[in-house]
């Protein structure tokens, strides 16, 4: 499956002052996947390092301090030759300081071998920081790789087409069908890939059981999460936040008695690794917009509208019938695409309950509302009442209908909110 990630690592490997690159992202992403791909496309040869518990590795880069003396020792562990500008070293599951340390010669020697190192846990980039590496997130397939995978780039074209040109879709209908397909599958490589095989709803959520069950491993093994069934508890409480019309996050949901000093590190930890998003509120606008955060009011989002759809516990009938199980999920997306496009997450709330799904503050400094319109709430007014008190001249408003232009507002389908990025914005 053809992965956004792809350009990247072309330009990477193109790039005069190439560094080692530590690629970092949740779990089942394809971040592996799509890096042994792009090394046996594009270089003679790939040589793999899975560096979990491999003491051998580690201590190799722990007695060596020359970058010769590094390959020599890892063309004989591999039992390959390892080739200037041709080969491609990838090492997996990086955790190590000790590893990046020694990654960090590449980079301070202006190196000609090409490396890739992964970790699937972001709060090591504060360990691994340094001017002699490059950082690269890379999270699921969104909905634009999903119509990739389908073979729908056609599709894709148009939609970012009707987006910059302001301008209808041809196809709404076949998008918005595509879209909720979408939703009830997720974009993680493997339910992907069960769904292009006709896998049944059944078959596909015991695969997503099973990448749930990875998760938990993931929190068990995380030496620095103190109470790891209280992010257990977190994350499954996520769908029953949601379902409330009030979706701020509420202690009391995960039990009676919970309060927030109690989960406050928890929350910190699974939102800093990708495992959730959170959404702070605002009552007020101002730039930066960060200065702006309530932050004893928040709600949570998953990252995986799919596996959002399984433990919400529902059937393909119910998405397309219940209005309330909709906007649950349409707003997870957009949540979703949001922070994955860079965006800090706020939503806004007067004191009269007038709420804006969300408000972004993008790289010129604008501050731009997002509303989610849904049949339920088909006559909302706080988009026009914030835009008017904050003096806000641009403004999105997401709806299952196709592209429009209304005054300051801009209509775009729930399909499209993959275009909700800096560079079109």
């Amino acid at each position: 499956m053809e992965r956004k990630i792809e350009k990247f690592f072309q330009k990477w490997q193109k790039d005069i002052i190439r560094k080692p690159l530590i690629l970092y992202g949740p779990k089942q992403v394809g971040k592996s996947y799509s890096t042994l791909i792009f090394g046996k496309t594009n270089y003679k040869n790939a040589i793999y390092f899975n560096t979990s518990n491999n003491k051998q590795l580690e201590d190799l880069f722990i007695r060596e301090k020359s970058t010769e003396r590094i390959i020599l020792n890892l063309s004989l562990i591999s039992g390959e030759t390892i080739l200037q500008e041709d080969t491609l070293i990838i090492f997996d599951n990086v955790n190590s300081v000790e590893i990046v340390k020694g990654l960090k010669l590449f980079g301070s020697e202006h190196s000609k071998y090409h490396i890739i190192a992964i970790t699937s846990r972001r709060e090591n980039l504060t360990l691994f920081k340094g001017e002699e590496l490059q950082f690269k997130s890379m999270n699921e397939m969104d909905f634009e790789e999903f119509l990739w995978a389908k073979n729908e780039k056609s599709l894709a074209e148009l939609i970012r087409e009707s987006f910059t040109k302001h301008k209808t879709c041809p196809f709404h209908k076949l998008a918005l069908e595509l879209f909720q397909e979408y939703l009830m599958t997720g974009g993680l490589p493997e339910v992907i890939d069960a769904n292009l095989n006709g896998k049944s709803e059944q078959e596909i959520d015991i695969i997503k059981q099973k990448i749930l069950e990875v998760y938990e491993r993931e929190l068990i093994s995380c030496k620095s999460l103190i109470d790891i069934p209280r992010g257990i508890e977190v994350i499954e409480s996520v769908p029953e936040q949601l379902k409330k019309e009030n979706k701020k996050f509420q202690y009391g949901i995960i039990g009676t008695g919970r309060r927030a000093k109690e989960y406050e590190s928890t929350i910190n930890f699974l939102v800093n690794n990708q495992l959730i998003y959170r959404s702070y509120k605002i009552s007020t606008v101002k730039s930066p917009l960060s200065s702006c955060r309530e932050t004893d009011s928040f709600k949570l989002y998953l990252p995986d509208d799919g596996i959002l759809f399984s433990m919400l516990h529902i059937t393909s009938k119910q998405l397309l019938s219940d209005e309330k199980i909709k906007e649950i999920l349409y707003e997870n997306s957009i949540a979703k695409s949001l922070a994955e496009a860079g965006y800090a997450l706020c939503y806004y709330q007067s004191e009269g309950k007038a709420e804006v799904n969300f408000v972004i503050q993008n790289r010129m400094g604008k501050i731009i509302p997002i509303e989610l319109i849904t049949k339920r709430d088909s006559k909302a007014k706080s988009l026009a009442v914030f835009m008017k008190k904050f003096t806000v001249t641009e403004a999105y408003r997401v709806t299952e209908n196709n592209f429009s232009t209304r005054k300051e507002i801009r209509y775009i389908p729930i399909y499209a909110t993959f275009c909700l990025n800096d560079n079109r914005m």
